[in-house]
């Protein structure tokens, strides 16, 4: 099977490979890195599309309390299903670091919608 239409493009970050040329991210790896790039970036970030990114900058100073983690779950969910097309999402779980109490584990469940494979990513997230 063709995987072309889940994407070739430069990975990010932007760095060389062992020849000296620019490395490209491709379908499943270009979709996570599509997510990554939708959770680390803040709305209002991109001044040529400042509705693109994800809410969760917004809690940065939160409480870690049960009302800030269902909200980041919402977050996380409204902008992966707007700005994610290739994926379902299964599921959005956070749960806190054991070892560091101002972090957050975003556990994203999805599934790439073409070829049906499943994939989890666990996105960091502090709040202090």
């Amino acid at each position: 099977m063709d995987d072309n239409f889940l994407g070739v493009g430069l990975a990010f970050p932007i760095e060389l490979d062992e020849n000296n040329q620019l490395k490209i991210s491709r379908y499943e790896m270009a979709v996570q890195q599509s997510i990554w790039t939708i959770l680390g970036t803040a709305k209002g970030e991109r001044i040529m599309r400042p509705d693109f990114g994800c809410g969760i900058h917004d809690f940065v100073f939160s409480a870690n309390s049960a009302s800030t983690v269902g909200q980041i779950v919402s977050e996380v969910r409204q902008s992966l299903i707007e700005w994610e097309p290739r994926i379902d999402i299964l599921d959005v779980d956070v749960t806190p670091d054991e070892d560091e109490d101002s972090k957050l584990l975003i556990i994203i469940n999805y599934r790439v919608r073409t070829t049906n494979n499943r994939f989890n990513l666990v996105y960091p997230f502090y709040l202090i």
